[in-house]
């Protein structure tokens, strides 16, 4: 049972990598929405989006979720939808407030980022979310948040975030 999780989760990241949308690599949608709401309390657009992230800075700093070489820190307002990012980042890597590599700092929409690195490569990645994605689904009322988190699960990396990466201090 572990063994086939964890070849259907390297194929989903690779999938994902590749530009492939999330639902074309037979993962459960239902699973990840329901992974995501454990954490966050919702499967809210904005918590799928770090998810989405988190998934992503697993895949390309080639860790675990769990590892204790993970660091995030997540730039924005401190605002709900903004900071649902980091809850999605969470879920995904196992970073925590607790474990104390998860930090929220207060930041403008201009400035929204959120930064992934593995303490032990010193590689790091930066995140934005693309301003598209902004325009279309920030200020989604309630009632459409479940529909449009799934449909965000649908969507190719690029349609959500940007990536860079670096292998230490910017």
């Amino acid at each position: 049972m572990l063994i086939r999780r964890f070849a259907v989760t390297s194929a989903l990241m690779v999938s994902l990598i590749a530009g492939v949308t999330w639902s074309q690599t037979g993962s459960s949608d239902d699973a990840v929405l329901a992974r995501v709401a454990e954490f966050h309390g919702a499967a809210g657009i904005f918590a799928v989006a770090g998810y989405r992230i988190g998934v992503r800075a697993l895949h390309d700093l080639g860790e675990s979720r769990g590892s204790f070489d993970l660091d995030a820190t997540h730039y924005s307002p401190l605002k709900v939808q903004w900071s649902c990012i980091a809850d999605g980042v969470q879920a995904a890597t196992g970073v925590s407030i607790g474990k104390l590599n998860l930090h929220l700092v207060e930041a403008s929409p201009d400035h929204l980022e959120t930064v992934i690195w593995d303490k032990h490569s010193g590689k790091r990645l930066y995140f934005h979310i693309q301003p598209d994605f902004l325009k279309k689904y920030l200020d989604t009322p309630y009632n459409r948040q479940a529909s449009a988190a799934r449909e965000v699960l649908s969507l190719p990396d690029v349609a959500i975030f940007t990536v860079k990466e670096s292998d230490g201090e910017r």
